[in-house]
């Protein structure tokens, strides 16, 4: 397995943050559709407080063993009340298929468990993404739910499915 580190969000990381909101192609993997400039994104990081009981969500970049920024993994709509939050990761393409993401996915399953003492961790995935969902059912989580017509990319509308695990 890849060894990888997440770490917090840097200003030095504002290009391969807006170079991954804006793209398009990842758009309707997920709920954002509008472009991000860069005042926007530096502001975000800026400002973004680090305190996920006050934010309700934390960002985290990924690094792997040599200190390259692979990816951004998330936890959003942190709820502290149910132990339970929403994860994202992207990896970015030059680094994809080769690891990365399982892993990334271990070390902030591994931080949610430890450190925010989860019980609950979901995510919201495209039908037509199956790499990410075969990644998901490796790690054990399950399918709670399907989302009918969840995802709209400009042209038509897809379902989602809900991946859910407990700790």
């Amino acid at each position: 397995m890849k060894q990888v580190h997440l770490r917090a969000i840097e200003p030095e990381d504002l290009d391969m943050l807006y170079r991954v909101e804006n793209d398009v192609k990842l758009w309707n993997v997920g709920i954002t559709n509008v472009p991000y400039s860069r005042y926007a994104l530096h502001d975000y990081v800026a400002n973004a407080s680090g305190d996920i009981y006050a934010d309700h969500q934390v960002r985290l970049i990924v690094e792997n063993a040599e200190k390259q920024v692979v990816g951004i993994a998330d936890i959003v709509d942190f709820d502290a009340s149910n132990r339970r939050a929403e994860i994202g990761l992207v990896i970015e393409q030059p680094f994809r298929g080769q690891g990365y993401g399982l892993s990334a996915m271990k070390e902030l399953e591994r931080y949610a468990l430890e450190v925010l003492h989860l019980h609950q961790l979901y995510a919201i995935i495209d039908v037509q993404n199956e790499t990410c969902l075969q990644m998901f059912r490796q790690m054990g989580y399950y399918e709670s739910s399907r989302l009918k017509d969840w995802l709209f990319d400009g042209r038509e509308y897809r379902d989602a499915i809900v991946m859910q695990t407990f700790f």
